[in-house]
């Protein structure tokens, strides 16, 4: 193995033509640059510069190995710099439904990037039952849920209102059977609309289903169906409340973590402050 130190020595002494001006390049002596090239000489098995020529140049054999060897000391370099860096060294898995990453959820995680480069924030959204599974399973260090009774090991909790909505657009008596629009199979909003529209003695189907709620908000709007979503979430001027079954039951949003000490601590903190800043402003909007 070529030791990067000779490499070193050598490059300076054929970019500076000079044994004298290589040592001062380096913050060396003359005889130190000297003891080094005969060294990597030695290693090669062949004289790798011209001593007598003025400047001093690379001989056949040096100009063969010179392109290899600034190689070699640009990947060193690249690997201290890499290493010396402790950006992105250390990970925090976090799991959030898709209506909780609004806004203000977003700009706290970009907030805490800048401020822990060393932090490589991992953010997955998903539904809340299979965030809760694979937070148990100890895949995510933090994860917000939607559920219907917040575990004794919450950190955090909040009510969160649903209801129904309808087209504001479209609006027209909903013969049955009634078409829904929903999240997939395991959504807790699905199983709490089925369950609901049953209870009505309503014959119904599934008309539209998606993965985000962007996707649901966009359906309802069309006038593709009726869906039972968080209210909070609902601020399209096309959507209205469907006031045909009533109200519902009251969810409830927590945030779970393994632990609650140093940054993630800091951090579930800060996710809780959202969310009650998102309480309050949901109460506010209903004049609770």
């Amino acid at each position: 193995m070529l030791d990067p130190r000779l490499l070193r020595a050598f490059v300076a002494i054929i970019d500076t033509g000079s044994f004298t001006l290589a040592a001062d390049r380096l913050h060396s002596t003359q005889s130190t640059i000297s003891q080094q090239l005969a060294r990597l000489e030695q290693a090669i098995g062949q004289a790798l510069v011209d001593r007598a020529a003025r400047p001093v140049r690379a001989t056949a054999s040096g100009d063969r190995l010179l392109g290899y060897a600034r190689r070699i000391l640009a990947l060193q370099q690249e690997a201290e710099t890499l290493l010396s860096d402790r950006a992105g060294t250390a990970a925090i898995r976090i799991g959030v439904p898709d209506d909780i990453l609004t806004l203000p959820m977003g700009e706290l995680f970009a907030r805490f990037a800048e401020a822990h480069r060393e932090v490589r924030l991992d953010v997955t959204t998903g539904l809340s039952r299979d965030l809760e599974r694979r937070f148990r399973a100890g895949e995510f260090d933090i994860v917000v849920v939607k559920e219907v009774t917040a575990s004794a090991d919450s950190r955090a909790s909040f009510p969160e209102a649903i209801g129904w909505f309808e087209s504001a657009r479209r609006a027209r008596p909903w013969s049955e059977p009634v078409p829904l629009v929903t999240f997939p199979p395991g959504g807790l909003y699905r199983e709490a609309m089925f369950d609901r529209i049953e209870r009505e003695r309503r014959h119904w189907y599934v008309a539209f289903t998606a993965t985000s709620l962007a996707s649901i908000l966009t359906a309802v709007e069309a006038g593709l169906g009726l869906s039972l979503l968080p209210r909070g979430a609902v601020d399209r001027d096309g959507i209205r409340p469907y006031a045909g079954f009533g109200e519902e039951a009251p969810l409830v949003v927590s945030a779970y973590s393994w632990e609650s000490s140093g940054l993630i601590g800091w951090l579930l903190d800060h996710i809780g402050s959202v969310l009650s800043d998102r309480h309050a402003a949901h109460r506010a909007r209903l004049g609770v």
